[in-house]
């Protein structure tokens, strides 16, 4: 960010949809739309040549589809954070989108507030997820069994060491973990940097996916969690 201004692209191939959330935006005192694409391509070259904070990035355009696009951003080392908002429904596109390196993921029927906040969480180093995305997403991938290579994974894993992983997946910070499991947090992070080395982790995207594969982040798990800092 440059000062306190979070910089924004814009990637939607609707230029009336464009011109929506930059209004939305422009209510923001802290935001800044620093420029706009009207399909995958652009916004790659947009991300190379603004310095922006966040991408809100569309799934449907022409050229270049909004997940291929997030997958070349993040593999060529842009520091942007990218929020998928789209219409389309979670339990299809949430996974792949997290898989492209996706920082947030948002439908475009959310309250404006919800996307000043998500935009504004990304900024800072969070994670965003709708917490009806993480539920339907729960349910879906818990219907399929573990494969025995994820349950020799998880078998590595102490109690303590899966506690913190299934925390860290619903999202509570390293001081919150610490204060429910009566650890410190510097405890907490060395159950963090085991868990990494054990299951080849990095970031709470990984810890996630990982998560709900195994069984430990439930369709029930705390709606505030999608929202917390990603550690």
């Amino acid at each position: 960010m440059v000062g306190d201004v979070i910089r924004i692209i814009l990637a939607d191939d609707h230029a009336v949809v464009r011109a929506g959330l930059r209004a939305i935006l422009g209510t923001a005192r802290d935001i800044s739309v620093v420029a706009e694409a009207s399909n995958g391509l652009e916004a790659i070259a947009a991300a190379a040549r603004e310095p922006a904070d966040v991408i809100v990035m569309d799934l449907s355009m022409g050229q270049l589809d909004g997940i291929s696009a997030t997958r070349q951003i993040v593999s060529a080392g842009s520091p942007a954070k990218v929020l998928v908002l789209t219409m389309h429904a979670e339990e299809e596109y949430l996974l792949a989108a997290l898989d492209a390196g996706a920082s947030g993921y948002l439908v475009k029927n959310a309250a404006a507030r919800e996307l000043v906040d998500a935009i504004r969480a990304l900024a800072h180093g969070d994670m965003y997820v709708q917490p009806t995305a993480v539920r339907v997403l729960a349910g879906r991938v818990q219907r399929n069994t573990p494969g025995d290579e994820e349950r020799c994974r998880l078998a590595l894993l102490s109690d303590r060491e899966r506690d913190v992983l299934r925390l860290v997946a619903e999202g509570h910070s390293g001081s919150m973990i610490g204060e429910k499991m009566q650890i410190s947090a510097k405890t907490v992070d060395t159950y963090k940097q085991r868990i990494n080395e054990k299951l080849g982790l990095a970031g709470r995207p990984a810890y996630v996916r990982f998560a709900l594969r195994v069984g430990l982040l439930t369709a029930e798990a705390n709606n505030g969690a999608s929202r917390a800092k990603m550690l």
